[in-house]
C-alpha cells in the first residue's frame, strides 16, 4: 500500500509520525512524510522518505531575548500568524501533498494540515484517516482537551468537542475556499462532513476508548522508537552530557515549542524551585542559554527524550502530548507546568494517575512544592506502574494493522 502523510505543526506534531512512518514501512508499504521542514530530523534519521511543505512555523513564535518580558500582543499574535500562515501556505501544500497523494492508496493528515487533508480527500477521493495525539472525537465521557477539565454533564462533554471543531474549523473558513478554487478550480464554502476514521496516538493508560465513539475511531496507544535506545544505529550522545548524566539522576526541564514563552520571571522561578539540583535543560524553540542559567543546569540540544528520560530522575515540562506520554512510559514522576491548549488535559491526566502533582502556579513556591510530590515515593511508585502498563502497548502495531483493515476494506467496497 502507499500512503500520503501530511501535518504541520511543531515537532510534537512531527515525531509519533516518524515512528508511525517507520512502522509502515517496516511492514512494507510505501509512503511520503510531509511536514515543516524544522520538525524533520528525527524522520530523516530513521530514513523515512519525506518532503518540507512551504512556510515557517517558527516564525509565528515570540522567540526573542528571554530576558525581555512577554507581553499580550505577543501572545495574541500566534494565534494571528497562525490563520495568516495557513492562508498564505495551504494552496502550495494542496498542490505538493496532491502530487503524491494522487497515485496513493490513502491520505493520512494532522494538525494544521487538517483542512488540506479534507480538500484532498474531497478532489481526489481517496481513503482519508485523521491522525491525533488528542481525543479530539466528541464524546459524553469527558470535555474537549482544548478546554482545561471541568466536571460536566455528558450532554456538555460533547458539545464541549463541538465547539473546539467549530474554532478549528474557523482557521480555514477563508483559506480553504479559495486555496481550493485556485488549486482544482472548485467553487465551495462548504464544512466537510466528518465522516472519516480517527486513530489516535494517545495511550490507554491515560484515556480508555471511549464507549460512545464510532467503530472506526481508535484510541491505539502511543506512536514511539522504543524507551532507552538510541533513535538510530550508530547514534552517540554527546560526552559531556554522559558526564553530567554519571552519578544521582538529575532532574530534566524543557518546554519544547513554547519555551518561547518561558521568559525571565518564569526562568527564575524554575532556577529557584531547583535549589541547586542539577537539571538537564532543553531550551527548545528559544534563545535561552548558558548566560541565562547557573552552573548546575546543563544545556543540551536536540537529544531524543526516548534516550533521556530514563536517565533522570522526573521530567518538568509544558504538557505536549508527545513529552507527556514519552515520560510517563519512561516511568519517571512529571510535574506539568501547561501553557494551553491540549496541556491542562494531560497534566489532569496524569495527576489523576498519581504519577505527577496537580497543577498549582508557575511561582517557585508552587514549583518547588510539586517537585517535592514528584519525589516522593509514592509518585516514583505509581509513574512506575504507568510506565509498565504503557510498555504492554503496541501503539504503532495497532495503527499500522488497523489502516492496513481500512484501506483494504475500501478497495472491496
Amino acid at each position: 500500500m502507499r500512503f500520503s502523510v501530511v501535518t504541520y505543526g511543531s515537532e510534537g506534531d512531527t515525531r509519533p509520525l516518524a515512528a508511525l512512518c517507520r512502522g509502515l514501512l517496516d511492514r512494507g508499504h510505501e509512503l511520503k512524510l510531509f511536514a515543516d521542514d524544522s520538525t524533520l530530523t528525527l524522520p530523516r534519521m530513521l530514513e523515512v522518505p519525506c518532503a518540507a511543505l512551504q512556510g515557517d512555523i517558527k516564525a509565528i513564535l515570540p522567540i526573542g531575548d528571554p530576558r525581555q518580558a512577554l507581553r499580550w500582543r505577543d501572545i495574541l499574535g500566534v494565534v494571528k500568524g497562525m490563520k495568516s500562515l495557513v492562508e498564505c501556505n495551504m494552496a502550495a501544500w494542496l498542490r505538493t501533498v496532491g502530487e503524491h497523494a494522487r497515485s496513493s492508496d490513502a491520505l493520512l493528515f494532522c494538525s494544521l494540515a487538517y483542512g488540506t487533508g479534507l480538500i484532498l480527500r474531497e478532489e481526489l477521493k481517496k481513503t482519508a484517516v485523521l491522525l491525533s495525539f488528542q481525543p479530539v472525537w466528541p464524546t459524553r465521557e469527558f470535555c474537549s482537551p482544548s478546554i482545561r477539565p471541568l466536571s460536566l454533564p455528558g450532554w456538555l462533554n460533547s458539545w464541549t468537542h463541538t465547539q473546539a471543531y467549530r474554532q478549528l474549523w474557523a482557521l480555514y473558513a477563508r483559506s480553504a475556499p479559495r486555496a481550493r478554487r485556485e488549486v482544482f478550480g472548485t467553487r465551495t464554502t462548504a464544512r466537510p462532513v466528518r465522516d472519516f476514521p480517527m486513530l489516535c496516538g494517545v495511550s490507554k493508560a491515560l484515556v480508555a476508548q471511549p464507549a460512545d465513539w464510532p467503530a472506526d475511531h481508535l484510541i491505539c496507544g502511543h506512536w514511539s522508537k522504543e524507551m532507552g535506545c538510541s533513535p538510530v544505529p550508530g547514534w552517540q550522545p554527546p560526552r559531556d552530557l554522559l558526564g553530567f548524566l554519571r552519578g544521582e539522576p538529575p532532574i530534566y526541564a524543557g518546554f519544547g515549542s513554547p519555551s518561547s514563552f518561558v521568559r525571565g520571571k518564569a526562568l527564575k522561578a524554575l532556577i529557584q524551585a531547583a535549589a541547586g539540583r542539577r537539571v538537564v535543560f532543553s531550551p527548545g524553540w528559544s534563545r535561552i542559554d548558558g548566560s541565562l542559567l547557573p552552573e548546575n543546569f546543563f544545556i543540551c540540544r536536540d537529544v531524543p527524550h526516548e534516550w533521556l528520560f530514563p536517565q533522570v530522575s522526573l521530567a518538568i515540562h509544558h504538557g505536549g502530548a508527545g513529552t507527556t506520554h514519552t515520560a510517563a512510559r519512561a516511568g519517571i514522576p512529571q510535574v506539568i507546568l501547561p501553557f494551553g491548549a491540549d496541556q491542562y488535559f494531560w497534566a489532569n491526566r496524569v495527576a489523576a494517575q498519581g504519577a505527577a502533582p496537580r497543577f498549582t502556579g508557575r511561582s517557585a513556591a508552587a514549583i518547588a512544592k510539586m517537585i517535592a510530590f514528584a519525589q516522593r515515593d509514592s509518585t516514583r511508585h505509581k509513574a512506575q506502574r504507568l510506565g509498565e502498563a504503557m510498555a504492554r502497548e503496541d501503539g504503532v502495531g495497532t495503527a499500522v494493522s488497523t489502516l492496513e483493515t481500512l484501506v483494504e476494506r475500501d478497495r472491496r467496497s
